[in-house]
């Protein structure tokens, strides 16, 4: 058509230049487009209009930009409405509340200050700069409000934390639809709330409210993955294949990352073998569960077929490789992976990537080559960065070098209560508890709390929560009766607990005591009895575990190792006597 239109002598004559400025930014051929418009000789607000709207809907809305400035200056156009509305768009996108003050009090001086198809594009622009009040007050300004504004705004205040607003607008909304349900969970899960999230859920199901999208179903989901609500996570699977959503890939996607973050990384690769077609998140969500698992044979193996299969790796892809080498020290492939990364794909590796593979090399026992690293690359190195190679040092009791990375840590004045933690069982290893007296003091000082540990555990139609030391009265005889009975087993076959876990200047007797009421196995135990034999346990730490397992049928896999086997030597001995599978996810 534009061929035609140059032959006929009519490139230049209106209405075609804005029309075909319109018809390549739809195609997705947004270079094309700016092309042909900086060939106009002379550019109406309509071809602006065109433009400025393929370039909000397209990957670069920084674009618009010098677009908006040549307008204003060079052609000396005023926007109208549909500018307008265009560049709060592109505001929105690139999250510029600065910029989208300034659109904002040009619409009010303009003639079209009551048009409130842009008064919903200004809501819609501040809740996503984060100032859900702001657009409350366009909301309010407004003379009539359709479904689609009514939803901005709760999404707005859902997805800047503020939940109990977000509810109460939500409740006063007239005719709620499947989307403002849709954007009340999804703001709740992408603010943490994902309990509330999956409440709603529940509750829009209750209503009757018919699921014709599958992007909610794909949002619970993640909920349910958040919680590591492995049920829920499964009756949802079942929704999914009753509303005829299974072959759905973002489904799909959701469905692997619930199930590797449950544990059950056989049923993650059941559904991901079932997409029947497959973006790069559905690979590198696979990868990365499989590595996640330990399972670093498996994730190599799926990388080669995702590169087989056509498929680019990302950023988050590689990731997940290095972090597969890393745990099962696979140096020289590591190495392999990260050079293939800048070589082969282009991708320039983050600080996450140095860290991944600095932890690779003092996983390995590369002390000085991981060191030699950190001084080299092109990032400044972080608390986490500084914290492996520290965790390593300790690994491989290199005391020396203990103290010297100890000391870079602390010149960055780190706040992550989990660093002092490090830090602290560094100079306890050592024997050093006046040092460990000081680094806690310093905690003190700074106001730096650790995070208390807890595992979690649903067994049967009982939720429980458990601190270390902490028994829950109601069955506390149960759980101190087994655990002895238990720990008596365990002594009878050699085992002797190694006390060197606990960083607390106590008595021997103490530190055994100590790792007696530890969460995991108080959680552990407390599944043992209320779960018939043969069904699969499941604990869920909100701390990272050194040395994860899974038992299933005898059969145990490592998935990561480092830390030593108080829980291991109990678990293999639980399952020996009451035949019951364990899985520990963190």
């Amino acid at each position: 058509m534009h061929a035609r239109i140059l032959k006929e002598g009519l490139a230049h004559h209106p209405p075609n230049p804005a029309a075909l400025v319109s018809a390549y930014a739809k195609s997705r051929l947004l270079p094309d487009a700016l092309h042909l418009f900086d060939e106009t000789p002379r550019r109406d607000i309509y071809i602006y209009s065109s433009l400025l709207t393929a370039i909000s809907h397209s990957a670069s809305p920084e674009l618009a930009l010098p677009i908006l400035r040549c307008m204003l200056s060079a052609d000396a156009l005023h926007p109208d409405h549909f500018v307008i509305s265009s560049v709060a768009s592109v505001f929105a996108r690139l999250r510029s509340r600065r910029l989208g003050r300034q659109l904002h009090a040009h619409f009010v001086a303009s003639p079209y200050n009551g048009d409130d198809v842009v008064k919903s594009s200004l809501v819609d622009m501040y809740c996503k700069c984060g100032s859900p009040d702001d657009g409350r007050k366009v909301f309010d300004s407004m003379s009539a409000k359709n479904s689609v504004v009514w939803t901005a705004l709760v999404s707005g205040y859902a997805s800047n934390g503020r939940s109990e607003e977000a509810l109460q607008l939500f409740r006063s909304m007239p005719g709620r639809n499947l989307f403002a349900w849709t954007a009340l969970i999804s703001g709740l899960v992408n603010t943490g709330e994902s309990v509330g999230a999956v409440e709603l859920f529940v509750e829009m199901r209750r209503d009757g409210v018919r699921i014709d999208d599958a992007f909610v179903l794909s949002i619970v989901i993640g909920a349910s993955a958040d919680l590591a609500a492995f049920v829920l996570g499964r009756q949802l699977h079942g929704s999914a294949m009753r509303l005829g959503f299974l072959s759905n890939m973002i489904v799909g996607n959701a469905l692997i990352d619930m199930y590797s973050k449950c544990s059950d990384i056989l049923s993650a690769r059941e559904v991901f073998e079932g997409i029947t077609f497959r973006d790069v998140i559905s690979w590198t969500t696979m990868v990365v569960g499989e590595a996640q698992h330990g399972r670093a044979e498996e994730a190599l193996a799926l990388y080669d077929r995702m590169v087989l299969a056509g498929a680019k790796p990302n950023e988050v892809t590689f990731v997940g490789l290095i972090y597969a080498c890393s745990h099962a020290g696979l140096v020289q492939k590591g190495r392999q992976l990260f050079e293939s990364m800048k070589n082969e794909y282009g991708i320039t590796p983050r600080l996450q990537h140095y860290t991944c593979y600095l932890d690779l090399l003092s996983r390995s026992g590369h002390l000085l080559e991981a060191e030699e690293l950190m001084t080299t690359m092109p990032y400044e190195p972080d608390e986490a960065t500084w914290g492996a190679l520290l965790s390593a040092c300790t690994k491989y009791k290199d005391a020396e070098m203990c103290i010297r990375i100890s000391d870079k840590l602390l010149e960055l004045r780190p706040k992550d209560s989990s660093t002092y933690i490090l830090l602290s069982n560094v100079y306890a290893v050592n024997g050093k508890w006046d040092s460990v007296a000081k680094v806690r003091k310093c905690m003190i000082g700074l106001e730096i709390r650790k995070e208390p540990g807890y595992s979690w555990i649903e067994a049967g139609r009982e939720f429980r929560l458990f601190h270390a030391g902490e028994v829950p009265l109601d069955v506390r005889e149960e759980i101190m009766v087994f655990l002895e009975e238990m720990v008596l087993e365990m002594r009878k076959r050699g085992y002797v607990p190694d006390t060197s876990s606990v960083m607390h200047d106590l008595e021997e007797s103490e530190k055994e005591h100590h790792l007696f009421l530890h969460s995991e196995r108080l959680a552990v135990a407390f599944g043992l009895i209320k779960s018939p034999p043969g069904s699969v346990i499941r604990v869920v730490k909100n701390l990272r575990v050194e040395n994860a397992l899974v038992v299933n049928s005898g059969r145990r896999e490592d998935l990561s190792s480092g830390r030593e086997d108080i829980l291991l030597v109990y678990v293999v001995l639980a399952l020996w006597i009451y035949g019951n599978a364990i899985a520990i996810h963190a």
